[in-house]
């Protein structure tokens, strides 16, 4: 490594990042440069520099690359006007001809073991079952099944990670919840689906 490389990362690292309003496991890591408010991480899972992410609630073993946005702010289209000038809340333009309420913001969900690609979006209120992937720059409209790969915009399953009888039986064996010590012994099957379903079987 050069002395501009190791520069260079720790410029990046010294942006710092905003977290309010939020629980993140003493496991999970959020990058610099992120926005993270009224969100909920569970263990093992990271999102990386520079994302946005907005009243989601996130499982465990969850990859978040980066430029990753969800949960921005939606204008309502049906009224006459969706400037924030006719709407409550500080904005960016100070001026308010009124302070109309908008609808609630809708949560996101977003299940374990869990990979969004680099600057993936997302609509509000979307569901990511357990296991799903999600392509590089999707922008994903609505929910997702667990196991699924989805990619383009809008996001369209392109396949399953798996077979249905594996999704089947990875789903109840719910692995994300087993304490460090047994990941640490089943963790050499984990290359091999059918192989690690196999040893839990037992």
């Amino acid at each position: 490594m050069t002395i501009k490389f190791l520069w260079s990362k720790l410029l990046r690292k010294a942006r710092g990042r905003t977290i309010s309003g939020s629980h993140t496991h003493p496991t999970s890591k959020v990058e610099s440069g992120s926005h993270v408010v009224d969100c909920y991480f569970g263990k093992y899972s990271f999102c990386g520099y520079d994302r946005e992410i907005y009243s989601c609630d996130i499982g465990s073993f969850c990859s978040i690359a980066n430029r990753v946005n969800i949960g921005s702010g939606m204008h309502p289209m049906g009224w006459v006007s969706m400037s924030p000038i006719f709407y409550g809340g500080r904005d960016s333009v100070k001026k308010k001809f009124s302070t109309h309420k908008r609808d609630a913001v809708l949560r996101f969900r977003i299940g374990h073991d869990v990979w969004i690609g680099d600057s993936a979006m997302f609509n509000q209120g979307v569901s990511v079952g357990t296991g799903a992937a999600i392509g590089i720059g999707s922008l994903v409209a609505g929910g997702v099944a667990s196991y699924a790969f989805l990619a383009g915009s809008p996001a369209k399953t392109v396949r399953m990670r798996c077979d249905q009888d594996t999704v089947t039986r990875l789903l109840p064996s719910e692995w994300w919840v087993y304490p460090d010590d047994m990941l640490a012994a089943y963790a050499k099957y984990f290359s091999k689906p059918k192989e690690f379903l196999a040893k839990i079987d037992r």
